[in-house]
């Protein structure tokens, strides 16, 4: 009788976050591995799967078709896993009301899944979801309306967590280059906005011109905008649409850019389970170990 092969779970988390984020370099630095250690856990994945599940692209990889068909389930398998994790802690009867407040990038993204999974494992806790600018999440919080909120940026709250940072990043159409005789457009939220500000700094270093030719109040005008050839924008490489691209900063005439820190805000109330754990989650999901 021939036994069947378990895939490794942690070699299927590596996968799924590697082509999350675009690359297996970056999914390294995300999961605290060597990118030899990545490497051999790439090559385990593909003798377990027995197929080849990468190709040569340009000067990374693609997935293959066998790539493409694993990827999907990686990732119903890890959601599976993380979904019964949640249950067998023990907290299922866990009830209570937790309000969170989120940027538009996660809202877009992971989060709902996340939501989904915490919703099927503790049924009886309701969610009330915010998303919102940074500024008013954080005004929020500080109110009590909020019992938790992510931020880019501490928003000079003293008392918010950084719970990680993320490189910020130029987003425009692919081949673009700025026009060194004319301001960069450039397509941003208004002030208070933690990327503008980290933008602004950078082009006045290197003292390029820059114009603000198109404001939103939603991250979905900001992809339309540069869509429509407006301009450049600038935020994580976390959900960038398909069809935008992460500009590289000297083939782009631009300035490099840093980072941006991440901080939790929490209400100044004693924290009931719920809201603890749904906190934690957050946290793993951002900074997964």
């Amino acid at each position: 009788m021939v036994l069947p092969v378990n895939l490794d779970m942690d070699v299927l988390r590596t996968f799924v976050t590697g082509v999350n984020l675009g690359s297996f370099a970056k999914a390294a630095n995300r999961l605290g591995r060597s990118p030899s250690a990545i490497s051999l856990q790439l090559r385990k994945l593909e003798e377990q799967a027995g197929q080849t599940l990468f190709q040569k692209q340009g000067r990374g990889l693609a997935l293959t078709e066998a790539g493409n068909i694993l990827l999907g389930y990686a990732r119903r398998i890890l959601d599976l896993n993380d979904e019964a994790r949640s249950a067998m802690t023990g907290l299922s009867a866990m009830q209570g009301w937790v309000r969170i407040g989120l940027p538009q990038d996660f809202a877009e993204t992971w989060f709902p899944g996340l939501l989904g999974r915490f919703s099927r494992a503790y049924p009886m806790v309701r969610v009330e979801a915010r998303v919102d600018r940074g500024s008013a999440l954080a005004e929020a919080v500080q109110r009590g309306e909020l019992d938790l909120a992510l931020t880019w940026g501490s928003m000079a709250d003293a008392h918010a967590e950084i719970i990680a940072t993320r490189p910020v990043v130029w987003i425009g159409p692919d081949g673009f280059r700025r026009n060194e005789g004319e301001p960069l457009p450039l397509i941003a939220f208004d002030s208070p906005c933690a990327f503008r500000s980290a933008g602004l700094e950078a082009l006045d270093r290197q003292r390029i011109e820059w114009r603000h030719v198109f404001a939103s109040p939603s991250l979905g005008g900001l992809w339309a905008a540069v869509t429509a050839g407006l301009g450049v924008t600038l935020r994580t490489a976390e959900g960038v649409p398909p069809h935008l691209r992460v500009l590289d900063p000297a083939a782009s005439g631009l300035p490099a850019l840093g980072h941006i820190e991440l901080a939790l805000h929490r209400s100044g109330s004693d924290q009931s389970s719920a809201i603890a754990r749904l906190q934690a989650l957050l946290i793993e999901a951002i900074t997964p170990s």
